[in-house]
């Protein structure tokens, strides 16, 4: 087979065994996926982690970074929450990445485990359809120092501290103020993530070719505050201005705990974009249908 892509990263969801065990569902995924590629005449690559607690010693390994700086192609197999952490590693190396979900279908990890052969083969060959996506840059400022930096694919979240009582923000964009806000918090996500936690709190699904984003108020007091969207080429500044306790921040899956008043937190559109590729005849509206059980019952 001549193939479009020759060193391949495969990475993995795995979690820590107990015992030194390694989980067999893991383990024979990746074995499985890895032996297909390499029968296809491509150079397979496991991320370290991978490799050590699927327990895959037969194949070379490298730290996200080394796959970023090698191969020109990865393979993610598990679900969107690790799709989300390798997209941050990646993106900055424009590796494209392939989603294979070994649970139920994800949004970007699209492909079914057990229908991997069919797909992977010809995208290999060149034949797939590209998908790009924007990630976001936070910082949390504090007098004047940045505490906390990320890049976040899905969304940047702040959320009351655990005692009751609302969080008050302050919310600018582009250096215009916006609002105070009274709320359980507040939601700034990408088109990624516009069909996540956004989606759940009572905001518009962004399609991802749109260069924006939606600011969602969680539970707000006035109800007046309503979802809107934004053009992603502006800042969008948050500061904790009241509330009871210490509010917190949380960056897809990363997380600052203990936002303090006077806290800004500055959203901002990461230099990088993540490419994803689909099976030929993929398209944005199937994956909706799909996940969002459209039509059923339908004609």
């Amino acid at each position: 087979m001549t193939s479009t892509f020759h060193h391949i990263a495969l990475i993995g969801k795995y979690h820590t065994p107990a015992a030194g065990v390694p989980s067999d569902a893991a383990s024979e995924a990746l074995q499985r996926i890895a032996g297909y590629v390499r029968s296809l005449g491509c150079e397979v690559i496991l991320d370290t982690q991978s490799a050590i607690y699927a327990g895959l010693p037969d194949y070379p390994s490298m730290d996200v970074d080394g796959l970023g700086r090698h191969c020109d192609l990865g393979l993610v197999v598990g679900g969107d929450g690790t799709m989300l952490g390798v997209c941050r590693h990646l993106a900055r190396y424009g590796t494209p990445l392939v989603g294979i979900n070994q649970g139920r279908l994800g949004f970007v990890t699209d492909i079914a485990l057990d229908e991997f052969e069919a797909s992977i083969t010809p995208i290999l060959q060149g034949e797939y359809e590209e998908d790009e996506r924007t990630l976001m840059n936070a910082r949390v400022m504090r007098d004047g120092q940045c505490v906390f930096e990320a890049q976040a694919m899905n969304d940047v979240v702040v959320n009351r501290g655990s005692t009751s009582g609302m969080v008050e923000l302050r919310i600018e964009v582009g250096g215009s103020f916006v609002s105070n806000q009274r709320a359980d918090g507040l939601i700034v996500a990408t088109p990624t993530g516009s069909t996540a936690y956004a989606l759940s709190a009572g905001g518009p699904m962004l399609h991802p070719s749109i260069p924006a984003w939606v600011m969602v108020p969680i539970a707000p007091h006035n109800l007046s505050n309503r979802p809107i969207v934004l053009s992603d080429a502006q800042e969008v500044t948050i500061e904790v201005v009241g509330g009871r306790g210490d509010a917190s921040a949380n960056f897809d899956m990363q997380s600052l705990k203990s936002l303090q008043h006077g806290d800004r937190i500055l959203v901002t559109r990461a230099d990088h974009s993540v490419h994803f590729l689909h099976p030929k005849g993929w398209n944005y509206f199937d994956t909706l249908r799909k996940k969002l059980g459209w039509n059923e019952g339908g004609v």
